[in-house]
């Protein structure tokens, strides 16, 4: 199976990262469900460990290409903006924390479709003072929340496609 690779910003590629972490899940989930659930800024509190709002910046009502936002990620106030967008396939969006803009993160998605569902892959690359003080506090805490992102995303649209699936039967 080929997978898509992510389109990293040069100053964020892995090779220029301190830090950088992979995380990856099989979901028996569609495509078009878990991108509906990672565009929708109303359903990340469901799944985004953490996660209790998000703002969309924009006036838009879903992530987009450029859309900008603010919300509460890895424990800190961040502003980012979606810097790539391919329905159903990727997404990514770069940032920093407001305490800290000289620190930056990119986040990237990139879903595969399989027989059973699909692939997700995550990966992120952070730089900058702030990240690399949380990190020494905890090596491996930004891997384990998003393995808990992952399993979390999972189980919520594993249930939405259930759902949707019954509504359909019962029309």
């Amino acid at each position: 199976m080929k997978y898509e690779t992510i389109k990293w910003p040069e100053d964020m590629a892995p090779s220029r990262c301190p830090i950088h972490f992979t995380n990856e899940l099989e979901v028996g989930a569609s495509p078009a469900t878990i991108w509906s659930l990672l565009v929708d800024p109303d359903a990340w509190p469901s799944f985004y460990p953490g996660v209790e709002h998000v703002q969309l910046l924009d006036g838009h009502m879903s992530l987009r290409l450029g859309t900008r936002f603010e919300t509460n990620l890895a424990g800190q106030d961040v502003f980012a903006s979606v810097q790539e967008f391919e329905p159903m396939t990727r997404i990514a969006w770069g940032g920093y924390p407001k305490v800290s803009e000289a620190s930056k993160a990119y986040h990237a998605w990139i879903i595969t479709p399989t027989p059973n569902g699909c692939h997700l892959w995550m990966e992120e690359t952070m730089r900058g003072p702030h990240w690399i003080e949380l990190a020494k506090k905890a090596p491996d805490g930004f891997w384990l929340t998003h393995e808990k992102l992952l399993a979390a995303l999972a189980e919520v649209a594993t249930k939405r496609g259930v759902s949707r699936t019954k509504e359909t039967i019962l029309r």
